[in-house]
């Protein structure tokens, strides 16, 4: 590297690398948790964000967190499930904003339940939102992004539960491990169009679907297995995660800071799962 690379590499890149003034954003799932935390954290680096979930009223508090932000940001009610209306959403933004440049698909689902009493209501319920929700969101940016033909980035949610095998959560790891193989061939794929695409893929969140009871909107959110206090004590860094630790991830995902990324799986965890 020469001397005039290595100025370049200055605090004003720092400082810029991370910037999405003049973005447009997508985020599914925004309505809570890290969907929410993750639509806030956009709109506070510059991005105009589309906040999409199928809970009308958490939308309405995100929107609030944006405009605090300070921020700019839109709602849209959405069920993932729906390709027509995930397509007409996408389609909208774009023509509207005159470009896509980041889309985030958070939107999921949990079930929890013994392998052997799983049925196929089960089963196809989250693969529903995890894998099909995540796979329509995709196709229509990637779409959208080809047809612009300038640089995006697309963000997948998995989890960590890809690389163990918890107890209790054959549909929802099952549906994140296909996340993981689905975000690897779109980036393949889309590479060639300078679309990145990459997965978060988080341990333990102190979120709304892990606390007892289904969260607000989504009545198939199942009580959570493990305590925060016992997670805690599991992970090295000894604590549970908050949305805001996984945010900062599909941030640096979303922007420039990561121009050299793509097909990649970040595990923002605490070092509760650790790969070889």
């Amino acid at each position: 590297m020469t001397a005039r690379q290595i100025r370049s590499y200055g605090p004003r890149m720092a400082l810029t690398a991370y910037d999405l003034s003049g973005r447009t954003a997508l985020v599914t799932g925004a309505a809570s948790g890290i969907g929410r935390a993750s639509a806030v954290l956009l709109a506070q680096a510059g991005a105009d964000v589309h906040c999409a979930d199928i809970d009308t009223e958490g939308l309405a508090g995100t929107l609030d967190l944006i405009a605090k932000a300070p921020g700019r940001g839109a709602a849209h009610t959405l069920d993932v499930t729906d390709r027509a209306a995930v397509a007409a959403l996408v389609g909208s933004v774009a023509a509207g904003e005159g470009r896509l440049d980041i889309a985030a698909a958070i939107a999921g689902i949990v079930h929890t339940g013994p392998a052997l009493e799983t049925t196929d209501e089960d089963l196809e319920r989250v693969l529903a939102v995890n894998l099909k929700g995540v796979l329509y969101l995709c196709q229509e940016a990637a779409r959208a992004m080809i047809a612009d033909g300038a640089p995006g980035s697309i963000i997948t949610m998995s989890s960590g539960s890809v690389d163990v095998g918890y107890p209790g959560l054959l549909p929802y790891s099952v549906s994140k491990a296909a996340v993981v193989q689905l975000t690897r061939t779109f980036a393949t794929e889309l590479g060639p169009h300078r679309i990145r695409v990459n997965s978060v893929a988080p341990g333990w969140i102190r979120t709304p679907m892990m606390a007892p009871g289904p969260a607000p909107g989504h009545p198939e959110t199942a009580a959570r297995l493990a305590t925060p206090e016992q997670i805690a004590e599991r992970a090295p860094l000894g604590r549970v995660g908050e949305p805001e630790d996984v945010a900062h991830s599909v941030l640096f995902l979303a922007s420039d800071a990561s121009a050299y990324l793509t097909g990649q799986i970040i595990r923002p965890n605490g070092g509760l799962t650790m790969p070889w």
